[in-house]
């Protein structure tokens, strides 16, 4: 397990890329890629253990699992609505995956 959750994460992140930057050409398999990947992310990150126990860190993971949802409903955006509704969808999951990225292991340092 300890290799696959990285791997998958890995994989799931470049899926995404691939699929948000493709879907601009129109290609009808984009938004798959996309769902995908973001399916990908989300699993890595639902699984991934966390080592602290602090209330800080476990509203962080909370909000760092929204954000992993949130990319997998931009990919709903994108399969069914066909509109730039998922740029607002992606730009807030990306917001909240870039700030908990950067204050769980700040939390966690504290803890330690």
């Amino acid at each position: 397990m300890k290799q696959l959750i990285p791997a998958l994460f890995t994989v799931g992140a470049v899926m995404v890329l691939v699929g948000a930057a493709v879907y601009i050409t129109g290609w009808m398999f984009a938004p798959y890629i996309y769902t995908i990947g973001a399916t990908f992310v989300a699993l890595a990150q639902i699984n991934s253990p966390s080592k602290c126990k602090s209330p800080n860190v476990k509203r962080l993971r909370r909000q760092q699992i929204s954000g992993a949802l949130l990319l997998v409903l931009t990919g709903a955006f994108m399969l069914f609505t066909h509109g730039n509704e998922w740029i607002v969808s992606l730009t807030i999951a990306a917001i909240l995956e870039l700030y908990t990225s950067i204050r769980i292991p700040q939390e966690e340092a504290k803890e330690e």
